[in-house]
C-alpha cells in the first residue's frame, strides 16, 4: 500500500536498509557526546546545507518536532509583537501559540483554500511567520512573495513553516531568517525530529532577550542549541536514530539531485491535477492555479469520498482524509520524494477508473 497521507508519509524506499545497518552499528545507543554522534550530527548538517543551499552563515539545529519549533520561535525571537499570516489549521496553530504565550500576536486570514495579495505589517511587529505550504488545504505561497516580505518590512524577522514542503522548495536564505520543517512529510522519516535553520539575526535577538533577563526558555533555548551545535552536539540526549537516518536520507536526495526530485515533483502535481480537472465527478480544491500546492494536492471529492477512498485502496492507494471539518468532502495526496513517479502514475490511472 503506498500511503499518500501527508505525514506521516510514505517512507523513502532506502530508509530501511539504513535503520538495518543503523541497529548493526549501535546508532540507537550512542552517547550524544561521543565522536560518533558528532560525525552523525556533522553528516546531517552539512548535507542539508548542500542539498538545500543554506549558507554558512545559518545555524542547523534539532528540536523534537516543528510543533516545538513553533514555540521555540515565538520566545526566542519575540518580545512582544508577531504577526502571522493565516490560510488553515496549521499557521492558524502558530499563531494561537503565541497567544498562549502571552505575546501580542496580530493576524492577516483568509478563507481556507486561498492566498495573500498585499499585506500591511502592523507597526511594532518584531516577526512575520508564514507557511509556505499549508497542509490543511493545499495551498502554496510564492517563494517570491514570500522573499518580498523582508524587502518590505527590514525590521522583522521573517520565519517560515517549510514542514510540508521541503525540500521542493527552493528558497534564497538571504532574503528570511528562519526556516524550520519536519522529517515525517519531504524527507520520509519516521516522525520524531524537527529541524531548525536560522540566521546571525536570529540569534542576536534570542541573546539580546537573554541579556534583559527574558525568559526565552530553558534547555532548548536558541543560542543553547546554536552553542552545542558549533561543537556538532546538542543540549539533551536528542533522537540519535533520527538524525542518523536524516543525514543518510540526504545524502541519497544529492545522489540523485535536488534539480531530478524538484522536477519530478512538478511531473508528479501536474499530472494529478490534469486527472482531478478531468474527473466528471471530483476536481482540485484549490481553485486559483497559481496557488496549488506541488506537494501536497487537495481533492474536492464531496459525497464520493468514502466509496473514492475504498477504490484507490483496492489498488493499493491509501489517501489522506481532509483536514478538520473538511475530512469527509477531501481526499489529501502528498507528493514528497518518497513517491515515485510510477506510483503517481498508477494513482491517477485508478482516479481515472472511479464512476
Amino acid at each position: 500500500m503506498t500511503n499518500f497521507t501527508p505525514g506521516p508519509s510514505q517512507l523513502y524506499f532506502t530508509v530501511q536498509d539504513h535503520v538495518k545497518k543503523a541497529f548493526r552499528d549501535g546508532v540507537p545507543s550512542l552517547s550524544h557526546r561521543s565522536k560518533q554522534f558528532e560525525s552523525i550530527f556533522a553528516e546531517a548538517t552539512q548535507g542539508l546545507r548542500q542539498l538545500l543551499g543554506v549558507p554558512d552563515d545559518y545555524d542547523i539545529v534539532f528540536a523534537g518536532s516543528a510543533t516545538e519549533i513553533w514555540e521555540r520561535s515565538i520566545q526566542n525571537l519575540v518580545l512582544e509583537k508577531s504577526y502571522h499570516l493565516v490560510n488553515g489549521a496549521f499557521s492558524k496553530r502558530f499563531f494561537e501559540i503565541a497567544i498562549q504565550l502571552k505575546k501580542k500576536a496580530e493576524k492577516s486570514e483568509v478563507h481556507a483554500g486561498q492566498s495573500f495579495e498585499a499585506i500591511a505589517v502592523p507597526a511594532g511587529s518584531e516577526l512575520i511567520a508564514v507557511t509556505h505550504n499549508e497542509t490543511s488545504t493545499g495551498v502554496s505561497l510564492s517563494t517570491e512573495w514570500i522573499h518580498s516580505l523582508k524587502a518590505s518590512n527590514p525590521s522583522c524577522l521573517v520565519v517560515v513553516d517549510a514542514v510540508s514542503s521541503l525540500p521542493y522548495p527552493a528558497l534564497d536564505y538571504s532574503r528570511i531568517d528562519s526556516v524550520f520543517f519536519s522529517i515525517q512529510k519531504g524527507f520520509g522519516l519516521p516522525a520524531g525530529l524537527g529541524v531548525w535553520m536560522v540566521n546571525r539575526a536570529c540569534l542576536e535577538r534570542a541573546e539580546k532577550m537573554l541579556s534583559q533577563e527574558i525568559s526565552i526558555g530553558s534547555y532548548h533555548s536558541l543560542p543553547l542549541l546554536v552553542s552545542n551545535a558549533h561543537k556538532n552536539q546538542t543540549p539533551e540526549t536528542p533522537n540519535v536514530l533520527g538524525i542518523y537516518l536524516l543525514g543518510k536520507v540526504v545524502q541519497d536526495f544529492l545522489q540523485k539531485g535536488i534539480h531530478a526530485i524538484r522536477k519530478e515533483t512538478e511531473y508528479k502535481a501536474a499530472i494529478l491535477y490534469q486527472a482531478l480537472e478531468a474527473h466528471a465527478l471530483i476536481n482540485p480544491s484549490v481553485l486559483n492555479k497559481k496557488d496549488r500546492s506541488k506537494t501536497v494536492i487537495v481533492a474536492e471529492t464531496g459525497a464520493h469520498t468514502e466509496r473514492l477512498t475504498s477504490h484507490l485502496q483496492t489498488h493499493g492507494f491509501s489517501p489522506g482524509e481532509g483536514y478538520g471539518e473538511l475530512r469527509k468532502s477531501q481526499l489529501r495526496f502528498a507528493n514528497f520524494p518518497a513517491h515515485s513517479k510510477e506510483q503517481f502514475e498508477g494513482l491517477v490511472d485508478a482516479l481515472a477508473s472511479f464512476q
